[in-house]
Formats: structure tokens, sequence, C-alpha cells
């Protein structure tokens, strides 16, 4: 997506060293079997899709504000913690949780004029503050501290990034972290806000022209009153904001109102003489550019025509910087694997260009022009290598990495002698680096400190085949010398769509289920991009049960090895991969000992009506299509619930401000498996408030993930 959002969701894990731990066997029949769930009505409604009809007892939880479901919420939040508060060792998971989160965090900085700006958190803090310091020699100064903005962290800040000369800052507030933000301007010399303010922000990055007056940015018509978290995110518009100006004079450049689902997003090459305009639709990879030549940097041109580039809309096209008119270009035309190739551009044309970073069999996962130079982020199974190149193509070197792992985000400039990036993996600690292209060396900016003993756990890569032969990669982290006796408590993750790469990364929490003895594995299922375009493009549409099928395999692969059993495999997964784990459960309730399942998009026949549903349709499918509707019937979790099944211990987590995927996807699937449930095994759900999607500050964060990680230890047979 084109808004500033991490790929990785919040991997949860368990409990501390200080506490000695025996199994047991179903531990969490006897408390479940005292549950007494809320009365939930079931209305008469069947929704009638070419001839199929079918029942839709809950549809109406999709009103989310009214009464009803409110008082839903509320009874179903005091059963899930009744049942919680039961838990022995719950207050113990939380405080060794917030004893290992509590180590100094830093973002990857962003250069402005020789002033570096990035997040710091000290630990605990709720959000990160954000600070500047001069590139040589610098002092960190505060420039903004959202902790200061709501006591309790209601108003998230998102987004943020500061003029090309230093001197103000554009920062992107929202209510509970929901995806509509507000965007403001402070003069960092006073301190002091701008009056003016954007509305209806969404999905947009913050794209400044060179003279430091204005930026570019994507917004959507205003919605109806009271409808902005369930309304459809269509109609997006790119648009130019003069600070000091009333959004009302602000200049339009590219509406999307007769492409539902499209969405638009503006960058600003390095030297400030381009405009790319960049639409996709939905979240498909394919997409169509357009760019304005803005001329005089210091004086840009906002009078200069759309000009197309690329609109076959038949492949990935994403500029990455330029000299001069000569444009640089990661795509997939030819190589679904992606290639960079530059051209001129006054004849953009696929016949004119030239190769210069050719495919391989790796797939790129980032690149830009830093230093002088062409940096290229490629994925070796799962893992990160980074390669440099010479503007013409000349192979250099390697970029030396602390180990296998993850190279996140990347910053720099064609103009700029350094480039910062992160790098982390499951026992590594996300860092911060600086690399100074004329030393070739790498140091580290602000490093952690995490008071664990790396030493003492092993990552290994394996391989295992799925349903049809393919061979899937997964990671499996454990303590050293852990014995293989199918007795060891294990948490499964997995994701599997988007074209997003889940690759190794670290998570407090993950050490403290290592230290308590417990397996840790990610499976690297089609879906993802993780060998390029192809992998994704098995894993949507009509050959989405391959994503469910490969991690179905999984969790066989590690009952098969002997890495643990049904009664201690606990899966986990959250948003698309909250659909995952609900499709495996509903299809495999046998094979799992507890499930977690976080913002899910459980309801596949009703998704692209609401929010930014509309724009999955690329990679799901949409039951207002006949075809589509009879691949997504097959395995929609909430149309997949049984009566008469015994399914697993299972949690479900959703927030109240969540305009992504709108709570009444957990809310559906929860009260269905709730009705049909066949066993004492408990279904429960966690609705937090004034929280989002991707939004959660930290003291909120801890808590849930204690209750849900006190949820599956207890299930999973941990005491």
């Amino acid at each position: 997506m084109i808004a500033r959002s991490t790929k990785r969701e919040l991997l949860m894990a368990l409990l501390g060293t200080c506490i000695i731990f025996a199994f047991m066997t179903l531990p969490g029949i006897s408390m479940a079997q005292q549950l007494k769930y809320p009365n939930t009505f079931r209305d008469t409604v069947v929704n009638d899709y070419f001839g199929t009809k079918v029942p839709a007892p809950y549809q109406w939880m999709e009103a989310q504000n009214s009464p009803k479901v409110e008082e839903w919420v509320e009874a179903e939040n005091k059963v899930t913690f009744s049942y919680l508060d039961r838990i022995p060792y719950r207050s113990r998971i939380q405080k060794r949780i917030t004893t290992l989160w509590n180590y100094p965090k830093v973002g990857v900085p962003s250069e402005h004029d020789g002033i570096l700006f990035y997040s710091k958190n000290t630990g605990l803090q709720n959000q990160s503050p954000v600070y500047m310091e001069k590139m040589v020699k610098g002092r960190a100064k505060l420039v903004l501290d959202p902790n200061k903005l709501s006591p309790n962290g209601s108003i998230a800040l998102l987004e943020y990034d500061a003029s090309p000369n230093g001197k103000y800052f554009c920062y992107g507030l929202s209510e509970g972290g929901a995806d509509w933000e507000e965007f403001h301007v402070k003069d960092i010399a006073t301190g002091k806000d701008f009056t003016d303010t954007v509305k209806w922000v969404k999905f947009s990055g913050i794209a400044w022209t060179k003279d430091s007056k204005g930026f570019f940015y994507s917004r959507f018509p205003e919605p109806k009153k009271g409808d902005a978290l369930m309304s459809e995110a269509v109609g997006q518009m790119l648009y130019y904001h003069k600070i000091g100006t009333p959004q009302s004079e602000d200049k339009l450049f590219y509406s999307l109102k007769d492409f539902p689902g499209w969405y638009v997003g503006g960058s600003v090459t390095d030297d400030g003489h381009y405009l790319f305009i960049i639409l996709n639709k939905g979240t498909e990879s394919r997409n169509k550019v357009y760019y304005v030549d803005l001329k005089d940097a210091k004086h840009p041109d906002l009078s200069s025509p759309v000009t197309p580039l690329f609109t076959k809309d038949n492949a990935e096209y994403y500029p990455i910087g330029n000299v001069g008119k000569t444009i640089y270009l990661q795509t997939t035309l030819g190589a679904p694997n992606r290639r960079i190739v530059s051209f001129n551009i006054d004849d953009p044309s696929p016949e004119a260009w030239k190769t210069v970073v050719p495919e391989t069999k790796n797939a790129i996962q980032g690149s830009m022009l830093a230093g002088g130079h062409i940096v290229v982020n490629y994925l070796v199974d799962a893992k990160s290598e980074v390669s440099f190149y010479s503007l013409d193509g000349t192979h250099q070197k390697e970029l030396k990495l602390p180990g296998l792992g993850t190279v996140g985000e990347m910053n720099g400039r064609e103009d700029l002698p350094v480039m910062f990036y992160s790098f982390t993996s499951f026992l590594y600690p996300t860092t911060v680096f600086r690399y100074d292209f004329r030393t070739g060396r790498s140091t580290a900016f602000h490093a952690p400190r995490v008071d664990f003993n790396p030493k003492a756990f092993v990552t290994k890569q394996v391989f295992y085949h799925s349903l049809d032969g393919t061979v899937i990669p997964m990671f499996i982290t454990m303590k050293k010398g852990t014995k293989l006796n199918g007795e060891n408590p294990t948490l499964l993750y997995g994701y599997g769509g988007f074209d997003i790469s889940i690759t190794p990364s670290f998570s407090p929490v993950n050490i403290v289920w290592l230290e308590m003895g417990g397996i840790y594995a990610v499976a690297n299922i089609r879906g993802g991009g993780e060998y390029g375009e192809a992998w994704h493009h098995a894993g949507m549409l009509g050959k989405k049960q391959n994503v469910f099928n490969d991690f179905i395999a999984a969790a066989e692969y590690l009952i098969k090895e002997k890495y643990t059993s049904t009664p201690k495999l606990g899966i986990e997964g959250y948003s698309n991969g909250g659909l995952l784990v609900g499709a495996c459960e509903t299809e495999r309730p046998d094979l799992f000992g507890a499930v977690y399942a976080g913002a899910g998009v459980m309801d596949m026949l009703r998704y692209q009506k609401f929010s930014a549903g509309v724009g999955w349709v690329p990679e799901y499918g949409s039951s207002d299509d006949s075809t589509a509707f009879r691949w997504l019937i097959k395995y929609s979790p909430v149309e997949n619930i049984r009566p008469g099944t015994c399914y697993p211990p299972t949690i479900v987590t959703t927030a109240d401000h969540d305009d992504r995927v709108v709570p009444s996807h957990s809310y559906k699937f929860t009260a269905a498996m709730q009705h049909d449930q066949a066993c004492g095994n408990p279904i429960l759900i966690r609705v937090e408030t004034k929280t989002s999607h991707n939004y959660m500050p930290t003291d909120k964060r801890i808590a849930q993930a204690a209750d849900v990680l006190s949820f599956m230890a207890y299930n999973l047979g941990v005491k």
C-alpha cells in the first residue's frame, strides 16, 4: 500500500525464565465448561449469490456503532476477561514481557539539509517521539512527542516527514490509530504549528517539493457523518498543499473518482525535478505511472501537465531515482523476480530501456539510488542479501550484514555519501546502521541493548513439501539442545498474501517464549513475495487454497518430525494471517491445540463492502463475481463453521477503531464459533478500545500480548 506501514505484524510470545513449567492435558476444558457466552441474536437474513442461498444470521453486527452491537461487545469482553483472570500466571507473563520490552528503539533516519530526523522510544513509551540532530557530531533535539497529545495514547502519530530544508515538519494524527489522518505542519524553529490542517487523508505519503513550500498528499472524499470507519475507501485523489493556506485552496493533480478500489500516490525525485504519480488497482502490484515535470526545483512549476509514462497495467513500474533525465526503474516487465532498468524520460518505451541490474533467481525486495550507487535488497530463501552496483550496472560488492536475517527499511539519496538501514533476525534486536560509501563501513546508530543471551538459542531453516509437492521454507527457532520428542509447546506463524514476505524479525515476547523452552516456527507460504511475483500469484484469487495447504503442511511437518504434537501446537495469524488461521481451523480442527486469530478477514463474501476492503479484490476476488464467489465460499471462515464440530481453544482479537479490517469480521466469526462449538474448548474474543489495525500504544500492546499468550500457554498445556 502507499501509506507508510510495516508489513510485519506483531508476532506474539509467552512467559519468563523465572517460572517453573510442567505439562498437563487439556487444562482449559474445566474452566471453559464454566463459561456462559452471551445469548447472541441470530437473524433470518439470507443472501442470494447467483442462486446460492447463504444464511447471514450475524449480518446485523456490521452496524458497529449500534447499541445492540456495543452491548454484545461489552458482554463478550466480560466473559473473556473473567476467563483470563483465572489463569494463575497471567500477571507474571505480563511482567516478564514488560521487562524484555523495556529497551531503547530507534527508527531509520532520513536526512534533510544536513539534519537527521528519526523516531526513538526509550523502551516503554506508548509512542515514539521524533528527534532531530545534525548529521555530523549532532545532538538530539526533540521535535514532537506524541505521548503529550493524549494521556492514554488514543491520538496516534502515524506519518511524518520534514521539509527538504529541514525547517518544517509535517505530521499525521489519527484518532485511535484509524487509517484516517489529519496533517499538521510545525515550524521547527518556533515550535508552533501553522493554522492550516489537511483532513480526510488515508493511505498517503508526504512528498515535499524541493522549495519546502508545500507537499503532495492523497485523500478521499469526506465520508458521511458517523460513517468514517466503515465507509468504502473509493475515489482517492492526489493534491498539493501549500503550507500556510487553507485546504480549500489545494491543487488537485489526479482524481480516481471513476476507478473504485484504485489508489493514487505521489513521490518527488531527490533533485526536485519530477513528480511521479503512481496508480495501483487496490493492493495489486501491477501499476500505472504518470509524471509531472516540475522544471526548476527551487521554483517548481505546478501548472505543468500530467504526462503518461506507463499505462498498460501489465507489470510493476516503480521509479527509484534519477540522474538528470535518466530514470532508474524497478520493474517486473519480462522479469517476475524484478530487474532494474534505465531510460531517458523523453523515450520511456520498453524498447529503449537499458537493463542495468538483470533479473536473477533471487527476488528483489527493494532498491534505491544512494551515494552514486544502485543498492539492491534481495531475498535469498526469505533472508536478505544487499548488493551494490554502479550506475552503469557493474556489480561492486555485497553489504556485510551481522548474520542471516532481514534488512528492512533503507534510506539514502543519490547525492549523499551515506545511507541508513535496519537489520534484524529472530535473535538479533532491530538495529539501525549507518553505512559510509567512502569507507565501506557500517556503524550502529543508537545500538539497542536487550538483556538476553542469544547464544542460548538457535535458528535453522528447513524445507518441506506442500500438498501439491511445492517445496516451502520454514524457520524454526528454539533453545539449543531441545529434544525432539513431540512434547515441545510450539507456536506456528504464517501470513501468505499481498506479496508480503515474512522474514526473520526480533520480538521481545518471542524471546520470552524461547526462554521458557518453547519452539517458534514461521512458514514462508505462497501468497507472499519470498520468491517473487510467481510465488505471490500462486496463492491469490482461485489459488488461495494453496496458502492453506502450505500452512497445514507446515503443521504436519512439525508433528511428523517430533518438534511438537497436536495438543502442543498453537497457530497464530494477524489480518490476512487471521484469515489464514481461521480457514485452517475450520478446515482441519483436529490438527491444532490452540488458535489465535487477530483482526482476520473472516467474511470473504462481504469484505469488499467496507472501508479498505474494495482494494483487496485483486488479491481475493469478489463475491459480486460468480466465478470468484465459488472459490470464496469454499474457504470463507464464517461460512465454513459447522455445527457438531469440536474446534480447538480459540481467542480472537480486534479493535473498535479498526477501519482496515472492520471488527464485524471478528464479531461474526466468534458468534458463529460459539454457537456451533460441540465441545468444552473455549471460544473467546477480546475487543480493544481506542486502537486500530496497525496502531496500539505500548501499554495496551503488552497487555494484549500477555492476555493472548496466557490463553495460548494455558490451552497448550503449559503450567
